[in-house]
């Protein structure tokens, strides 16, 4: 494992590369700005290290990496293709989870002849399906989510760091099929929380996203992953991306909500591979 600092584009990002270096190499973005970091990409994906050169890194306001805005799509896509060339790959798997499916998408858009496949993971299109996800936090029986909570979904709004944790705390329990609080309280003090990334993310980026016009320009071969019982980003919303690239594959995990790479980890892992070996995309294994 080869962790390291980076100026990318103004920026101190802190990347960590697993797996051999003349491997096809596979670039993975985290989702959740100002609260993900490489650490859930390096779960997902260090496992295929044995066959290829996985790439993952926080991005800027996230994680251990600089404080510097723009928090923009159009910024934190140059970021990842900083970082392409700076490794001086030609050509990159690119995956994504969740918000990074939004940036593994606009990333295939924006440099199609850098991507040799793209693998999504639990995201969506557009904010089309944001309701059902109100809706599951209002009605669940899991645990009771305050309507301050609720009010925030997928909108930001903090005012600083505090206000943020007591949101992520909230709202936590919803993401795994399994309910598990002591897993809750885990990720929660494991977080490093980052409001105004969150806040620009949510409040500005998403309310003028929407891909659903320009998935049929996605030309390489498309997977996309999604949890049966993911509140967040519901399987229609997957669907609905499969229906927009041509040739792409759907799979839905049964016993998975938000994060199927970690619920049925050994499926996952098996559907990832074989989907790349299909593409011919082999690893050194």
């Amino acid at each position: 494992m080869n962790t390291q600092t980076a100026m990318i584009n103004g920026a101190e990002l802190k990347l960590e590369l697993l797996g051999p270096e003349d491997a096809p190499a596979m670039i993975v973005h985290h989702g959740a700005p100002g609260l993900g970091s490489r650490s859930e990409p390096l779960r997902s994906f260090g496992p295929f290290a044995d066959e290829y050169r996985i790439v993952t890194f926080d991005a800027r306001g996230s994680g251990e990496s600089a404080d510097v805005p723009p928090y923009t799509h159009t910024q934190w896509v140059a970021d990842i293709d900083a970082i392409r060339e700076l490794l001086g790959l030609e050509q990159v798997i690119m995956a994504g989870g969740s918000y990074g499916g939004f940036l593994a998408m606009e990333y295939a858009l924006a440099h199609p002849d850098r991507v040799s496949a793209l693998i999504l993971r639990d995201t969506a299109a557009n904010t089309d399906y944001d309701h059902l996800a109100v809706e599951r936090a209002r009605t669940t029986d899991r645990v009771v989510i305050d309507e301050w909570t609720i009010a925030r979904i997928g909108v930001g709004g903090f005012a600083d760091n505090a206000e943020f944790e007591r949101y992520w705390r909230s709202i936590l329990p919803l993401y795994d099929h399994n309910y598990d609080p002591e897993a809750v309280e885990r990720k929660a003090r494991a977080t490093r929380y980052h409001y105004a990334t969150h806040n620009h993310a949510f409040g500005v980026n998403m309310p003028a996203y929407d891909l659903t016009g320009r998935l049929a320009e996605i030309g390489c071969p498309t997977l996309v992953v999604v949890g049966r019982h993911d509140w967040r980003t519901p399987v229609p919303a997957s669907q609905a991306i499969a229906d927009g690239i041509d040739g792409a594959e759907l799979v839905i995990f049964e016993e998975s909500g938000h994060s199927p790479q970690l619920e049925e980890p050994e499926r996952f892992q098996a559907v990832v591979r074989d989907f790349l070996r299909r593409a011919g995309i082999g690893g050194t294994g």
